[in-house]
Parts: C-alpha cells; sequence; structure tokens
C-alpha cells in the first residue's frame, strides 16, 4: 500500500531558460486547490503582463489524482504536456509548474517548444524543495476523563500526532495516523473500555 507522496515545501525560486533569444521563466509552487492554483496565475500574469504565453500544468491529490496541462496559445501538446512530463518525472503532486515565454523572434518549431518548456519545468523543479509525507487517515477520539492517562499512553507509545482536541463534558481529540498503520491503531482504540474511534472524512 503506497501511503506517501511528494510535494514542494515552498514556492521554488524563479529560474531562467534560454533558447535562440525567446526566454522561458520558471516557477514551481505548492497548491492545495485549483483556487491557489488560480492565484498563482494571476500573481505570475501582473508580474510577465508583457509575456505572450503563461503555459503550465498542474497535478493535485493523494490517491485520486486530477490533473491539467495548459499549452495558452502555444501548438497543442508542445508546452503543458512536457511540462506536466516533468511533475511525473519527479513524482509530485499537489503542484503547479509554469513556464513564462517572452518570444525572442525565432520560431522554435515544435520540437524546439517541447525541449525548452521541458527543461524549464525541471530547472524550476530542481530550484525547489522538495519533501516525501505520509498519507494520513483522520480519526475522532471521544472518552471520558477517567480513560485520559489510557488513551495518552496510547498515543505515546504510537506516535499519534493529535490534530486538534475539545475537552469539556468528555474529551474529543482528533488524531492523524499514517494509512498503512491506521487499521492496527483503529483497532486498538475499539479495544478499548469507554472509548469510541470513528474515521472523518478530511
Amino acid at each position: 500500500m503506497k501511503d506517501t507522496y511528494k510535494t514542494l515545501t515552498a514556492p521554488s525560486e524563479e529560474t531562467l531558460f534560454k533558447d535562440r533569444n525567446s526566454k522561458f521563466f520558471g516557477y514551481a509552487f505548492p497548491v492545495e486547490s485549483e483556487e491557489d492554483i488560480k492565484h498563482c496565475l494571476e500573481q505570475l500574469r501582473k508580474l510577465h503582463h508583457t509575456a505572450r504565453h503563461h503555459c503550465y500544468a498542474w497535478q493535485l491529490g493523494k490517491e485520486r489524482v486530477q490533473f491539467r496541462a495548459n499549452d495558452d496559445g502555444e501548438p497543442s501538446n508542445s508546452a503543458g504536456q512536457p511540462i506536466y512530463g516533468q511533475i511525473q518525472a519527479f513524482d509530485l503532486t499537489d503542484v503547479l509548474v509554469v513556464s513564462v515565454r517572452y518570444f525572442g523572434g525565432t520560431k522554435l518549431g515544435v520540437g524546439g517548444l517541447i525541449n525548452a518548456y521541458k527543461n524549464s519545468a525541471k530547472l524550476a523543479l530542481e530550484a525547489a524543495n522538495i519533501e516525501e509525507r505520509t498519507i494520513d487517515v483522520h480519526f475522532e477520539l471521544q472518552f471520558g476523563y477517567d480513560m485520559m492517562n489510557k488513551v495518552q499512553r496510547i498515543i505515546k507509545e504510537r506516535n499519534i500526532r493529535i490534530v486538534g482536541q475539545t475537552l469539556e463534558m468528555d474529551c474529543k481529540y482528533e488524531i492523524a495516523i499514517r494509512k498503512k498503520e491506521a487499521p492496527i491503531i483503529k483497532e486498538i482504540f475499539d479495544n478499548l473500555f469507554k472509548v469510541t474511534i470513528k474515521e472523518l472524512e478530511v
């Protein structure tokens, strides 16, 4: 069971790839939604408002994946697809890669464009900090104060991350567990008297 994924910890530095006077500025961003993607693209369009093409590709999701590649006026599949190819080569998700082109007066041809956009995306991703993270399952634990010590002991022994807690009449914890360990942890709490555990949709 694959329960890890790779993503960026922060936006990359701006990179520059040149080919026959055309300039390709490369950027990579960590994103969590199409709203984030829209925002990043708007910022770049303001920054490079005289550029002719803002080509990009993105991928979202850890298990159910969505992706898109956009040629932004370049010949079909000459820009977005090579950029997306680099996202796949680096095995990344929750990422947006953009290459902004300033035309240098010489046509590069489809082969030249594919090569330029591929290299621009590669440079942007090489300039970014990539991190491997675990795919976590979130559970809610509910228990009385008399069970606090037992629950805390399991959490400590098993290195369980507490995401949130509400301490009122009784105690509620939201915990995050690495996917492949989730069934074991659920069983432990299921078998604990006076403790209820349910999986949360995240």
